[in-house]
């Protein structure tokens, strides 16, 4: 049978990396990973956000997609001054800088994913950015300056690996302590990290998209990394519980996407016959929506044990 042809669109191509992931991966993976996997969380949130899609990803890699050169554009000044506060609590050495290259052009698509001259030029100009730097070609240039919301250093023309033309590249002049509203924001506004209640949410959030990746692992490494980053987290007693008894590191089902800390610790614990998985639960959700089903399972499990014994 004959082929299908291949769609073909306009878009405007946002391509981005780690900047030396190799070489902190060679250091600390552990550390790496953890990072990496909260530093991903901010980048896809606000691709969502500025109206992007994602199309491609590949280890510290992210390829996507905009119907619009500004959105692009606002989304990757938003992406890198997000990432800039992210990096401002971390170590020196665990700083993950993130390289953006962003082009307009043609392109084809095949099963979600886009590919062409367009995808290249961008991955090239990802690879010309400095650390914590966006650079784009003329084209992108031309749509947005007379916006004013920008200004760019033109870094001249550059002869790059299988595209026969140069390519004349900018850089995007941004405050990277600013903050760029995107145009629409899914759910919540993000709550000001002026606020102390506001934080604490926040640091909740990313304790638990830590602890889902930990989970999905199922590796002891990654329990050790959780209890070193959170030594006195919230989901700390059942890492530890997890690590004493290696029997019990198996690759539990993700919690649903979107649920709260407490629904993720109950799913964590409620197939388990250890009594004190379910203490563990009721000491940090004494009054918790489970509490009475962790209430009954602790009764079970003693009489099955008192069972045994008699």
């Amino acid at each position: 049978m004959e082929a299908p042809p291949l769609e073909r669109k306009l878009v405007a191509i946002l391509a981005a990396d780690v900047a030396g992931y190799s070489r902190m991966m060679h250091q600390d993976e552990d550390a790496t990973l953890a990072i990496l996997t909260t530093h991903r969380t901010i980048i896809d949130d606000l691709i969502t956000a500025g109206r992007g899609q994602i199309s491609g990803t590949a280890g510290d890699s992210v390829l996507a997609e905009f119907a619009s050169v500004v959105d692009a554009v606002h989304c990757a000044v938003a992406i890198q001054q997000a990432l800039h506060k992210a990096n401002a609590n971390l170590p020196p050495e665990r700083r993950m800088r993130l390289r953006i290259g962003i082009n307009i052009g043609d392109v084809l698509v095949k099963d979600g994913t886009i590919f062409g001259d367009g995808v290249n030029v961008a991955s090239r100009l990802e690879s010309l950015a400095e650390p914590g730097s966006i650079c784009i070609t003329r084209g992108v240039r031309d749509h947005i300056r007379d916006r004013g919301d920008y200004e760019f250093d033109d870094l001249g023309e550059h002869s790059v690996k299988n595209i026969a033309r140069p390519v004349r590249a900018f850089r995007i002049l941004f405050d990277p302590d600013g903050t760029t509203e995107l145009r629409e924001i899914p759910g919540p506004p993000e709550p000001s990290l002026s606020s102390g209640v506001a934080a604490d949410l926040s640091q909740d959030a990313i304790e638990l998209e830590f602890w889902q990746s930990v989970q999905a692992s199922g590796e002891a490494d990654e329990y050790g990394a959780y209890l070193e980053r959170y030594p006195d987290g919230i989901f700390a007693p059942l890492a530890r519980d997890r690590l004493a008894k290696p029997e019990t590191l198996e690759r539990p089902p993700a919690p649903p996407e979107g649920s709260a800390v407490e629904l993720a610790f109950w799913d964590t614990v409620k197939d388990s016959d250890n009594p004190a998985m379910f203490r563990a639960y009721l000491e940090q959700f004494p009054a918790g929506t489970f509490k009475t089903l962790a209430d009954i399972r602790l009764a079970e499990i003693d009489d099955a044990h008192e069972d045994s014994i008699g």
